[in-house]
């Protein structure tokens, strides 16, 4: 069956949203699907997203097939509206957007009014009979498509623009007069022809063939790229292109534009939830040019807002549109992000989607949609996204706490941010780059600011509402967000945010309060947050539907017990090395390693297992009876050792050595590559000393807190059977020594680590004598790929841009390569020992696609960062629920 080249909706199409998201993308889908249920939405056609790729194949170029088939598509637009494209009499405008399966909300771009040229112009204005109207539209489209398609800077036409109203002493381009806009778009058209060196395009046809093509080139435009990067959106997905009927909110005081949520995205609360400008276009809300006013009263009321709500100014529009919110939210049955015009009191309805919410908002409307019978517990664990729980499992700021308030604005991205004033998007990645934390502060956003947004702590605006580009993609960065504060000024010239007469030099630290709107001087102290609630019931159902235990990775009292706290199932790595840092350890550890024999040696770690044992016991007592797996000493010793001279002098002294032969042992100590070199079990099998202090540590802790502690002994980096065979026979050893003195017995197991391809493919011969393998995947994927993870941040992303690996291997599991060894093994291993406990304490333990490649292994259980423990608990349920 030959593919469709375009795929008409609206008036007598049939639907054609059983195609789905992937062929017609997210934006053509959803219009598909709404014309189809018999919503007023503008007549248009999609162009699919596998001729997005088509059009890069072709070296940018759009298919010849393609450009034949618009007249098609523009003679079904035609059709249903009565218009003709290019008429001079009645012409038919259009605009073109971009619609990938997944949102990108303000990532590619849009074009429109388009179809108007010199003569059109004057046929919009007849026709419409609202001249002011006509010019408005096409300097408007002059300013898009110069900026688009024609890659001029768009500061050319704002400045111009400006201009015009200092010169009309107007302060809003709503004042300008017709006249006044038809003098303003012979100027645009003049920068056209002196930018490009030829004049602004007149033919509407060729306007849309460029206009189409833009719009596919904006899907690898650097904004796009850093965005699909940042929500693992694969580039080979493309994007769609749409190209719908032209109705217009500009046309006067009975026409308006808007952005509606049918919740509050911000908390998840049942009520319409936006904003719209009258005598306005989409953009003008959209990119925060204007700040625009409430939809409904209640909002404009708390706000304490002086400019009409639209329930005010137009009450019957607002109640049909009330009433559409309703009906496309029980259609979808998930809050919807909706783009309306209301035409000369005429509303219609340009898009809907999932609307990107917070953490918090996505809960409550979870659990209120499976109260209100929407969805069932099932879905509602399906409907969240595990890595927005992140933002839940931070501080907020303390109610009680000192805050100076300088300035305020919306509240349009909850969260606590503070941090020092960035004044662009290069400053804040290159500072955040440095560990700083900073707050972005900008006139307002647009989508070039996206890496600057991801690095800031918060995100301050002076202008935008609370539907603009910076409070839509901040939510969905999980970023607080204050927008639209009037009172802030920035002065670019200078470096510096203004706020009435103060001044605030770029590095002043402030705090947002993105739940308030305030934004206040210095830092202002934080707590703890509290995990109950929506979070609690949303996490039972999780727990309820979860196969696989989630441990934590944790070896200190504190991590313990927010592990704990956060729902851990028990400790998957306690990394002893940690614990050699703290106190007086470190002596007596560099003591043991400066040790010329095997008893200095063991004298010095007999000063080590106090501490030790304290350590393993305080562990036990918190993770009260749950599994709790040490990792026996895994670092190369030179770790240990001073590197400057005066810390040699120092050790020296400690140890009566001399400074020579503290450097000397230093020297002898040193690796070329110590992550393949003298550590893990190869030092275990060298100084079975070591071995013998921790096994002991373990063992006497484990008797001195329960009986019911079953401790699970983890063996570093074997590679073969032999490897495990001899430390576990000095584990076995010290056990027996251990319960004779204590004349008690508990149960323990020893296992080991796989982070060896070598040990992935011998795991049937290591399976004899591991009750369970841990896959370190950090180390696995280093010694799979051969890169190593210190050195791989200078290249990784270039690697990820050109479709290498599909995401940072050491953030997600390479499941074709690293994973298929991991497959391996467990196979492996289980047909030696059908009982094999298996499990991940990678980094990757905390990454959902990670996770649900272990559901799909049969996997026992994840370990993570304690802070990373409900993001791991949700995503296991997910994934079981999608392996059914």
């Amino acid at each position: 069956m030959p593919q469709r080249l375009l795929i008409p909706f609206g008036g007598p199409a049939p639907s054609a949203h059983h195609l789905g998201k992937a062929h017609l993308g997210g934006k053509g889908a959803n219009l598909a699907e709404m014309a189809g249920i018999g919503l007023p939405v503008p007549p248009g056609f999609t162009i699919p997203t596998s001729l997005c790729e088509r059009y890069y194949e072709a070296g940018r170029k759009l298919p010849a097939e393609l450009k034949a088939k618009l007249a098609e598509g523009l003679a079904h637009i035609e059709q249903v509206v009565g218009m003709q494209f290019g008429s001079s009499e009645n012409p038919l405008l259009v605009s073109v957007r971009s619609g990938a399966r997944v949102s990108m909300p303000g990532m590619m771009d849009t074009v429109l009014n388009l179809g108007l040229n010199d003569i059109t112009v004057e046929g919009l204005a007849r026709r419409s009979g609202n001249p002011r109207f006509a010019w408005d539209s096409y300097r408007r489209f002059i300013q898009m498509y110069g900026d688009v398609v024609l890659g001029l800077d768009h500061y050319l036409f704002e400045d111009a623009l400006e201009l015009m109203k200092d010169d009309r002493n107007a302060s809003l381009d709503t004042e300008l007069t017709a006249d006044d806009l038809q003098i303003l778009v012979r100027q645009y058209l003049t920068i056209v022809l002196k930018e490009r060196g030829d004049p602004f395009p007149q033919d509407p046809l060729e306007q849309l063939e460029g206009a189409i093509a833009a719009v596919f080139g904006s899907w690898r435009s650097e904004r796009a790229a850093v965005y699909r990067r940042l929500n693992d959106i694969p580039e080979s997905w493309g994007t769609a292109v749409t190209v719908q009927a032209m109705v217009f909110g500009n046309m006067g005081d009975t026409s308006a534009t808007g952005v509606a949520f049918t919740r509050d995205p911000a908390n998840g609360d049942r009520l319409i939830y936006g904003e719209y400008l009258i005598n306005a276009q989409g953009e003008d809300v959209v990119a925060g040019i204007r700040t625009p006013n409430y939809l409904t009263t209640a909002a404009r009321e708390r706000a304490g807002a002086r400019g009409q709500s639209m329930e005010e100014a137009m009450p019957g529009v607002f109640a049909e549109l009330a009433g559409m919110f309703e009906r496309l939210e029980r259609h979808y049955r998930d809050c919807q992000d909706i783009e309306f015009t209301v035409q000369e009191g005429k509303l219609w309805l340009l898009q809907t989607r999932s609307g990107k919410r917070t953490a918090r908002a996505a809960l409550k409307m979870a659990c209120d949609m499976v109260d209100e019978g929407l969805i069932e517990s099932d879905e509602a664990v399906l409907r969240v996204d595990p890595a927005i729980l992140d933002q839940l499992l931070h501080p907020t700021l303390d109610p009680h706490a000192p805050r100076k308030v300088i300035a305020m604005g919306l509240p349009a991205s909850p969260g606590a941010a503070c941090g020092a004033i960035v004044l662009d998007s290069e400053t804040a990645a290159e500072r955040a780059g440095r560990g700083e934390d900073v707050i972005l502060v900008r006139v307002e956003t647009s989508p070039e600011d996206i890496s600057g947004m991801h690095a800031a702590r918060g995100i301050l605006t002076a202008r935008g509402g609370m539907t603009s580009h910076a409070a839509v993609v901040a939510r969905g960065m999980g970023r607080p967000c204050v927008s639209g504060a009037g009172q802030v000024s920035i002065d670019m010239e200078s470096r510096v945010m203004k706020v009435g007469a103060r001044e605030f030099a770029e590095g002043t630290i402030i705090t947002l309060d993105g739940a308030s709107g305030e934004v206040m001087e210095g830092r202002v102290e934080t707590i703890e947050p509290e995990l109950s609630g929506d979070f609690a019931r949303l996490m039972a159902w999780a727990d309820a539907h979860r196969r696989m235990k989630v441990r934590a990775n944790a070896e200190t009292p504190e991590d313990c017990t927010t592990a704990r706290r956060f729902g851990a199932e028990g400790i998957g790595l306690a990394r002893t090395e940690h614990m050699f840092f703290g106190g007086d350890r470190i002596v007596h550890v560099r003591a043991m390693i400066l040790g010329a024999d095997t008893q200095t040696r063991r004298a010095a770690l007999e000063k080590l297992l106090p501490s030790q044992r304290d350590d393993f016991a305080s562990i036990f007592k918190i993770m009260a009876g749950l599994p709790v797996t040490i990792r026996l000493l895994d670092p190369p010793l030179h770790e240990f050792l001073p590197t400057r001279d005066a810390e040699m002098a120092e050790v020296a002294e400690s140890t009566g050595l001399s400074v020579s032969a503290v450097r000397r042992r230093v020297a002898e100590l040193h690796e070329s590559n110590p992550m393949l070199g003298h550590r893990g079990c190869r030092l275990l099998i060298s100084y079975p000393e070591i071995t013998e202090m921790q096994a002991r540590a373990i063992f006497e802790a484990a008797i001195a807190v329960d009986d019911s502690v079953e401790p699970e002994i983890m063996v570093p980096l074997v590679a073969t059977a032999r490897e495990l065979d001899l430390v576990k026979s000095v584990i076995d050893r010290v056990a027996e020594e251990v319960f004779a003195e204590q004349g008690k017995r508990i149960p323990y197991s020893v296992g080991t680590m796989i982070e060896l391809p070598r040990a992935a493919l011998r795991a049937a011969d290591i399976a004899g004598s591991a009750a369970f393998f841990s896959f370190g995947t950090n180390d696995l994927t280093q010694t799979t790929l051969g890169i190593s993870r210190d050195d791989a941040a200078r290249f990784l992303g270039d690697y990820v841009e050109a479709g290498i690996y599909l995401r940072d291997p050491f953030v997600s599991l390479d499941t074709e390569g690293v994973g298929e060894l991991v497959g391996i093994a467990a196979a492996r291993g289980r047909a030696t020992r059908p009982d094999l406990k298996l499990g991940i304490c990678g980094e990757h333990g905390g990454d959902p696609a990670t996770i649900a490649f272990c559901e799909e292994q049969g996997l026992d259980y994840v370990s993570c960062s304690p802070w990373r423990v409900p993001i791991a608990r949700l995503a296991a349920a997910q994934a079981a629920l999608r392996k059914g």
